[in-house]
């Protein structure tokens, strides 16, 4: 199972993955059911879930909703720590993941708008570098794990300054590594090397600790929220969290 998973992340295009992947999960949720983990997402409980990543983690995916553990823990952040699930907010979701879609565009409270530019699931077909709203038009931005991908982050986080209104915040997640600066060679442009650099072909970068420094300058207040570790322990391994999971939660720059 992690053998194939892995190769299937790894070599399958992820428009084409976002759109089998719920087929192929009705399947294997039902051969996994049990109540030892549950997913704050959609409500659904399992053995375990299923492994995944490029190097398989054990626990990771929902097969119901394909929940994450950062898909998870940034669901019970909006739910006790912000108003998205009460307030009227006007929201802009970048690479809108699977497991958020429906339920958001569901809450009678939100504009909520997907935009990517490639994307299969968003609705706006649409460039970060060049965010086609005008300024001040949003109370909440999502973009996790795209900032790897593009070829400006900076610009885009500058975009998304602009077009957040004045108190507006959102959530800016990436893969962060252990490395005191982050990596960055704009010249390789050969995929088996930039997997060797960054751990992905399609990634320009791999970050650093300096990721929330680096997003800064776009003139976005960025803080590095450390939620994960207000949870009790039981409720970690129940939802099968990452436990040292940072979310970087950013704020219009004055």
């Amino acid at each position: 199972m992690k053998t194939a998973i892995s190769f299937v992340i790894r070599y399958v295009p992820r428009p084409i993955l976002q759109t089998i992947s719920p087929m192929v999960m009705k399947t294997l949720s039902l051969l996994n059911r049990g109540n030892d983990v549950e997913c704050p997402v959609c409500k659904s409980q399992y053995k375990k879930f299923l492994p995944y990543g490029r190097i398989a983690r054990e626990n990771a995916l929902c097969p119901s909703c394909l929940a994450l553990e950062r898909h998870r823990l940034m669901w019970l952040f909006l739910q006790e720590r912000t108003n998205f699930f009460t307030g009227k907010l006007k929201v802009l979701h970048v690479a809108p993941e699977h497991c958020f879609i429906e339920r958001f565009e569901a809450l009678p409270n939100l504009d909520y708008i997907t935009a990517d530019i490639e994307s299969p699931l968003a609705k706006v077909k649409m460039d970060v570098h060049s965010v086609p709203f005008p300024d001040n038009s949003f109370d909440v931005v999502f973009c996790n794990h795209v900032l790897e991908h593009v070829d400006d982050d900076i610009l885009a986080c500058s975009e998304f300054n602009r077009v957040l209104k004045p108190g507006g915040w959102g959530i800016l997640q990436s893969p962060v590594y252990p490395l005191e600066r982050t990596l960055e060679d704009k010249t390789i442009n050969d995929p088996a090397e930039r997997e060797k650099l960054f751990g992905q072909r399609d990634h320009v970068r791999k970050f650093g600790k300096d990721y929330a420094e680096r997003l800064r300058k776009s003139g976005l207040q960025i803080e590095e929220n450390l939620f994960v570790k207000e949870l009790p322990a039981e409720k970690v391994k129940r939802f099968a969290l990452a436990p040292d999971e940072v979310i970087f939660v950013c704020k219009k720059g004055i």
